[in-house]
């Protein structure tokens, strides 16, 4: 039924977001709680900072970050904010590069209240299985690459594209062209499936894209109900 439908729509290939469309997640980057726990893990990397400091300092190198860039809609890398914290705070020789990335999963599992798939999403991808399948998220590879993996979420899809890795995110239309290149399709060939109508509905239907939210997609290709 769902191939008969993208069929039918002249649709050959999909383009997926990750978070609150895949992916069931809250976090909290404002409690002193995420901070306490990477504070102390960072102390056997040979990083030495205190929460308050950590936290302080992780919101100032993001804001500084974010307003050095000369985009509409800049991104932020977390490893390398991370990278440059351990490097200022290093009490020994440390390889900066390889904490920093493990310092910025750790500071994600500090941050996580909440973390599951949404069972109708996957279902929707099993019906969509024969279709190329890309993820435009605007995600930290550092992490949201694991977190793909961890819920078997990775190989599902031809390309995963992260605005981490281009400095800029959505809306910005680019991260979406991005996708059709590496598809080869045009953009009314593409539909986009999302839960944020600024980020993603707005911007694909403006480049011609078919465009949806996750829940209607849901229940325009059936699989809403518990089975």
């Amino acid at each position: 039924m769902t191939v008969t439908k993208l069929e039918e729509m002249g649709i050959k290939g999909l383009i997926f977001d990750l978070y609150n469309t895949l992916i069931d997640i809250k976090t909290d980057e404002d409690s002193i709680n995420t901070y306490e726990p990477v504070s102390k893990w960072l102390i056997y990397q040979g990083v030495k900072i205190s929460p308050d400091d950590l936290k302080a300092e992780y919101h100032w190198l993001v804001k500084e970050s974010m307003e050095g860039r000369w985009e509409k809609y800049p991104e932020v890398n977390v490893q390398e904010v991370f990278t440059n914290i351990c490097k200022s705070h290093a009490v020994w020789k440390i390889n900066a590069e390889v904490v920093g990335a493990e310092a910025s999963c750790a500071f994600r599992a500090g941050s996580l209240r909440h973390l599951q798939v949404f069972p109708q999403s996957m279902r929707l991808l099993r019906e969509m299985e024969s279709y190329p399948k890309i993820v435009v998220s605007n995600g930290q590879r550092v992490f949201s690459e694991r977190e793909m993996r961890y819920f078997g979420l990775f190989d599902k899809f031809k390309h995963v594209i992260f605005s981490s890795d281009f400095g800029h995110k959505k809306p910005d239309p680019r991260i979406f062209l991005e996708a059709t290149k590496l598809m080869g399709l045009e953009p009314g060939e593409i539909m986009s499936i999302g839960d944020n109508f600024e980020n993603d509905i707005v911007p694909s239907s403006r480049l011609g894209m078919k465009a949806m939210h996750i829940e209607e997609a849901w229940k325009f290709f059936g699989v809403n109900e518990p089975r």
